[in-house]
């Protein structure tokens, strides 16, 4: 942040800030740079944390509507619609019509892309998470009862979808290490 800066938005990070500010600028300068942290641990050119979390949402749900993707992934219909066009050109996912309505478009998985993602999925979220190594076991399940929480409040306030993230019914019970 700019030392230089003044008025009312230009607070620092200092203990002087009321704690709530501190952590909101927090989220907003670690969302961007958690992003770019997945990006620099990609090993296929063209395939962005966001398409990879795209794919491996339908090789887990299977193929969907694009408005259930746009809702299950949290993005704007236009942010879906452009990953999903540059993944079709790629041959990663194919449009098919509904099979009872016509109009309805459901976005489904190539073979192509099941091959690659059973390759690359689960190799790409362990050299990402690696980062948690940082915090012991502890910390790292606060954290994530932390963010979860966050979530909660977020979906409370209809700012998060509840499907959004593929995080099912029961976040906490799914995620957190029993005991």
């Amino acid at each position: 942040m700019d030392e230089d800066a003044k008025g009312p938005c230009s607070q620092g990070m200092g203990d002087e800030y009321p704690l709530r500010t501190r952590l909101m600028k927090l989220f907003w300068m670690l969302g961007p740079a958690f992003v770019r942290w997945a990006e620099s641990h990609m090993e296929q050119d063209g395939i962005t944390p966001q398409r990879m979390y795209l794919l491996g949402t339908l090789y887990e749900y299977g193929p969907m509507m694009m408005s259930g993707l746009k809702d299950r992934l949290g993005v704007t219909a236009t942010n879906i619609t452009a990953h999903v066009d540059a993944l079709e050109r790629e041959g990663l996912v194919e449009r098919v019509h509904h099979p009872s309505d016509r109009r309805v478009t459901i976005v489904a998985l190539t073979p192509k892309a099941e091959g690659s993602l059973e390759k690359l999925c689960l190799p790409f979220m362990n050299r990402v998470s690696e980062i948690f190594d940082e915090f012991t076991p502890e910390e790292q399940k606060n954290f994530l009862s932390y963010l979860l929480r966050m979530r909660a409040v977020l979906v409370e306030h209809k700012i998060l979808d509840e499907k959004s993230r593929s995080f099912g019914s029961s976040p906490e019970e799914k995620l957190l290490p029993s005991g």
